[in-house]
């Protein structure tokens, strides 16, 4: 999975961990969080692999698939999580911004779509991380990021077609908002974006890893080509 030191993603890796998973995870910078992250997987009882990899450069992306499928032997399960907070105003967007959103969400889970499918069985999934406010976006400064996110869905949707006579399922994940260092439960926003739900909390990256664990496990077989919201009702 990519962007698994911290927040969501190390939630999700832990998971898979104790779900008697081997876990790969990339990261770009912090190395000593994804150490950790992986001690706790082998805490857990599985192997564990740790790869850096900038998630918007393509080649380190297959690069890392390409090494975790030879050193865990083969690939059940693809968690593209990796992802930035850009945003603005409309008019203050440059398009080196909306590119890297871009890059960074749609076009590094195709790529890591496209070459962990080479190594998948029947059984396996693919899973996206993507945004209620691919769904809703109940305020301003959002809108090429949220972009980005609706991109996944699509994405989702061709590749159940493509990979469903093979047996793989492929889904999105969609947080609302959630208790990470990239949005602190405790942050001067948090009110906001709190009233907007409709359980009128956050959710936990744990809720998240729960979703993910579902859709990677014999109860999410026959779930693909659609979009599990984790967002305490801010789509509602």
């Amino acid at each position: 999975m990519t962007g698994g030191s911290r927040g969501i993603g190390a939630a999700v890796a832990r998971r898979l961990a104790v779900d008697g998973f081997d876990v790969a995870i990339t990261y770009r910078n912090a190395a000593d969080r994804a150490d950790a992250v992986l001690k706790e997987i082998e805490a857990a009882g599985g192997r564990s692999l740790g790869l850096r990899a900038e998630a918007s450069d393509a080649t380190e992306l297959v690069a890392a698939v390409e090494e975790t499928a030879r050193e865990l032997g083969r690939l059940d399960v693809l968690v593209s999580n990796a992802g930035i907070a850009a945003y603005g105003a409309l008019e203050d967007m440059s398009l080196a911004d909306v590119d890297e959103l871009l890059a960074v969400h749609a076009r590094a889970s195709f790529v890591l779509a496209q070459a962990a499918s080479r190594h998948m069985g029947a059984g396996a999934a693919i899973v996206l991380i993507g945004s209620s406010l691919a769904e809703r976006v109940p305020y301003a400064g959002w809108t090429a990021y949220s972009m980005s996110k609706s991109a996944l869905s699509g994405l989702a949707k061709g590749l159940a077609r493509d990979l469903g006579p093979r047996g793989i399922t492929a889904n999105v994940v969609s947080p609302g908002s959630t208790d990470t260092e990239m949005n602190p439960a405790d942050s001067p926003e948090a009110d906001d974006e709190r009233r907007y739900t409709a359980l009128g909390r956050y959710c936990t990256p744990d809720e998240i890893a729960a979703a993910v664990s579902y859709l990677a496990g014999e109860g999410g077989r026959a779930v693909t080509g659609t979009t599990i919201a984790v967002d305490g009702g801010v789509t509602a």
